[in-house]
Order: C-alpha cells, then structure tokens, then sequence
C-alpha cells in the first residue's frame, strides 16, 4: 500500500488513511516540540492547582478512540505520579454524559484532561459543561486537534483552562483516528511522566525509529494478512491491554465490520473470551517490555499456538532472551528497556497498518469505509439531555 501510485491509492478509497499513518513518526517529532514550548506553561498550570488545593483528580476523557488514549496511557502515568497529590483516572466522556452523578463530584478539585480530533462530539462539548456545572473547583485541559473545533473555543488560556493543540495534519480527513490519536497520546504522556529532558529525548527518538521500522517492513506486515480469515483478536498486559481497545477498533471501522473483532488482556483472555478462536481466527500479541508481564504474555502465545486452532498466532515484540517460539514481529533488543506506554505507538501502528491493508482485502474503503453512512467521522444523532444539578 505505502509504494502504490496516488492514483492507485485514490482508485482504492485509501490514500488519504495510508499518507495519514506513514507521516506519523515526523507528526511524533512535531508533536514533541509542541510539548517542549508549551512545557514550562503547562507545568505551572498543574502545579497550580495542587499548590491551590491539595489533593486533585486527573480525569482523561474522550470518546472512542479518544476514550483509549486514557485507557493505554492510565497506569504507567498512575505509577509515576504521587497519587497524595493526584488521582489519575480514565472515564469516558459518554460515560460523564449519560451518568454524571457517578462520575463528577462538586467538593474534590478536578482537572478534566479533553481528548478530541475534530473537538465537535456533542459528549465532548457535553462532558466540559458539566464538569463546570457540577464541580466547584474545575478545570480543563484540552489537547485536541482542530483550533477551529468547539472544544477549542471554548479552552481559552487562563487559570482554569489550558488548550494545546497538536500539529494541524493529525487533524485527520480520513475516517480513521490514526495521527490524531498517536499524537494526543503522546502529548499526554510527556505532560504527566515527568522525566529529565535527555530521557525524555531518548525515547522520543526510539518511537521514531521504531514507527519507521514499521513502515519499512510493509511487504512483511502485509504477507500476515495473506490468508483467509474473518476474525482477529489483540491481547496485551497493562496499558498495552488498554491498546488494544484502539488496535481492534480500527479493523472493525476500516473492514466495517466485515472482520469480527476482539481484545483483551493476556491472563483475561482464558476466562471465556478464548472461545472465540476458531479455525479463521488471527491473535495478535503486544508483547510487554517488563520482565514480569512479559513471562504472562509469552505464555499465552505458547498456550494458543499450542491449542493448534487459530489460523495465526502473532507476537509483536521487542527481542530479548525470552521470547516466542512461533511467528513474531519484531524489534531490536536495543529498545528492550523502552516503557511500554512508548512501545503503543510503534504497536499501534502496527495495528494501523494491519486494518488498512485488511480494509482493502475485503473490498472496503479505507477512507469512507461506512458504506450505509451510518458511522461517521464526527458522531451523529447524539441528543444532550438537560442535566439538573
């Protein structure tokens, strides 16, 4: 797909969702150096709040993929932070929305942490209400996309508010969140992981290298999906379980549901979810960095190749002595002490690159792969309740 001719690329409804996940490894860079002008700011604007009030919540919210860029984010950047001082959590904003009673309490302090693409959904625009209405002590965060978006305009810099806007093309015009969502992702993790500015370098240059990689090795990629199969499941531990929300989203959306699709972690998987292996069936393994985890992951792998009935059992991994004995994609040792959280983006786009390629082999459009129109770039048919406080 990354070395078709545009018009071959045109012809198939997928050129703009094939350019939009090959540009993200330089959209990452641009994104990096987005945080670093913004860092001292966003820095005084959450010490701020601890200093005025103590203890705070941290809730990241979104819908869809928005809603799993918390999800993979949530409990590496609940380790690094003090939670004396902060509660970090992942709520989605149609959960805010529907159920806001649950969610939002009127006397603890909270930074509401917005994820958007477009900044348009009306649980968006509905979840920021709300936080105002209910919450004495609010605040918000934006970091979306689209600076003409609604989110945006109502995020306006001051003591209660931050907007921070990512590089203008990870406003996606495909369908498909693939830039927006690696971006935010990322955005997010600088601004609550705390790290020294060379660590922080490092890591930044190792995704890079590594989303690269995965470009490169399209012909390979390409070749898992060279069979008959109508079902795929992702596993991962931690928040490379939380991933795989997003890695099986895509494949459902791009494939329009043409490809049935599933996730779990790699222990929860056993306990009845493993029933949906069958003879068509491809797992894919996010394999974790963390000697521990990892011991988990691989024994899954081993256990689900062993049972001999998936068509396929994959393991997406960094290399180091202890690793699967069947088929793997996988990366240098040289990354083998990278966190997991910054593995999602080369895993992620991995994933990406499986439901493109899987869109176009079920004869869908990558680009407006709703046929009937019934999903949409920009949710539809949402009606907001008044909500009495």
């Amino acid at each position: 797909m990354f070395k078709l001719e545009e018009q071959e690329l045109k012809d198939l409804g997928a050129i703009i969702t094939t350019t939009e996940i090959k540009q993200q490894p330089e959209l990452w860079a641009q994104a990096y150096e987005i945080y670093k002008a913004n860092k001292e700011n966003l820095n005084n604007f959450i010490e701020n709040i601890g200093k005025k009030h103590g203890q705070f919540r941290v809730i990241f919210t979104g819908a869809g993929t928005s809603a799993y860029v918390g999800n993979s984010v949530i409990p590496y950047l609940k380790k690094k932070n003090d939670m004396k001082k902060c509660i970090i959590e992942s709520i989605p904003t149609t959960d805010i929305v529907s159920n806001p009673y649950d969610y939002l309490k009127e006397d603890v302090p909270t930074l509401l942490v917005s994820f958007a693409r477009s900044g348009n959904s009306p649980e968006s625009i509905a979840a920021l209400n709300l936080g105002r209405q209910i919450v004495d002590d609010f605040y918000h965060l934006a970091i979306t996309c689209d600076p003409e978006g609604k989110l945006a305009q109502m995020t306006k810099n001051d003591e209660h508010n931050y907007l921070l806007l990512m590089p203008s093309k990870s406003n996606d015009q495909g369908f498909a969140m693939t830039g927006s969502f690696t971006c935010m992702m990322l955005s997010a993790i600088l601004i609550f992981d705390n790290l020294d500015s060379d660590i922080e370098k490092a890591y930044i240059d190792a995704i890079i290298e590594m989303g690269r990689n995965v470009i490169d090795r399209k012909d390979e990629i390409h070749e898992l999906i060279n069979k008959d199969f109508n079902r795929v499941v992702y596993l991962g531990s931690g928040g490379l379980g939380g991933l795989t929300q997003e890695a099986q989203l895509k494949l459902l959306e791009l494939t329009a549901g043409k490809i049935a699709t599933g996730y779990d972690s790699a222990m929860g998987f056993r306990h009845g979810p493993k029933s949906f292996i069958d003879e068509n069936t491809l797992i894919f393994v996010f394999v974790s960095n963390n000697e521990y985890t990892r011991k988990y992951d691989i024994d899954v792998l081993e256990e689900i190749n062993g049972d001999k009935i998936a068509k396929l059992t994959c393991a997406i991994l960094v290399e180091n002595e202890n690793n699967f004995s069947g088929k793997t994609f996988g990366f240098e040792n040289k990354y083998n002490e990278l966190p997991d959280v910054y593995l999602a983006f080369p895993y992620i786009l991995f994933g990406q690159t499986i439901s493109l390629f899987t869109s176009v082999k079920v004869n869908n459009k990558p680009d407006t792969p709703s046929p009937t129109g019934t999903v949409n770039r920009v949710v539809k048919g949402v009606i907001i309740h008044e909500y009495d406080k």
